[in-house]
């Protein structure tokens, strides 16, 4: 895996016809995210803490803080048992850009802004069921723990994760 500097993009400052590939990546990964519309995709990016991408859409990254008017369930679960949070709603890695060290510097920039902010935790869910063992790994070597789990509709089960954010000086 090779290092890489990112250059990230506020998606919060695209014209609508600009996020239509990010969509596209989405949705290419449903097994793991889930499938939006154009719409919901929109909302998502409007509530979002942060709503990033890089400038060839290879990669994408959502993520609520603790405050935010998002419906999502495994949100939800975070937001009753914690008070100080970034949560990861969606992340993914365009197939052609992956094994460039995109996710760890992109999560890098997250931690970071996180931080800055005074979040404690940064907060996700991985699949169990079905499996997603790269992204197991991945959250793993980051330093993410398992806080609990639950079965999602229809037939999902994932692992809830966090990882503690160092305290700004």
């Amino acid at each position: 895996m090779t290092s890489c500097a990112l250059a990230i993009r506020d998606l919060k400052k695209l014209p609508p016809a600009a996020l239509e590939d990010l969509l596209a990546l989405n949705n290419a990964n449903v097994t793991e995210l889930s499938l939006l519309t154009m719409a919901r995709f929109q909302q998502l990016i409007s509530a979002a803490w942060a709503a990033w991408s890089n400038a060839e859409h290879s990669l994408l990254l959502l993520a609520f803080e603790q405050s935010a008017t998002y419906d999502g369930t495994n949100y939800q679960w975070f937001r009753a048992r914690y008070d100080n949070f970034v949560y990861v709603d969606r992340v993914v890695v365009a197939e052609r850009a992956r094994g460039q060290g995109l996710a760890g510097a992109l999560y890098a920039s997250l931690f970071a802004q996180a931080a800055e902010a005074g979040h404690a935790l940064v907060c996700c869910e991985v699949n169990v069921q079905p499996p997603n063992l790269v992204s197991d790994a991945f959250h793993a070597k980051l330093g993410f723990a398992e806080v609990g789990q639950a079965a999602i509709p229809p037939g999902k089960v994932v692992r809830y994760l966090t990882r503690a954010l160092a305290p700004r000086c």
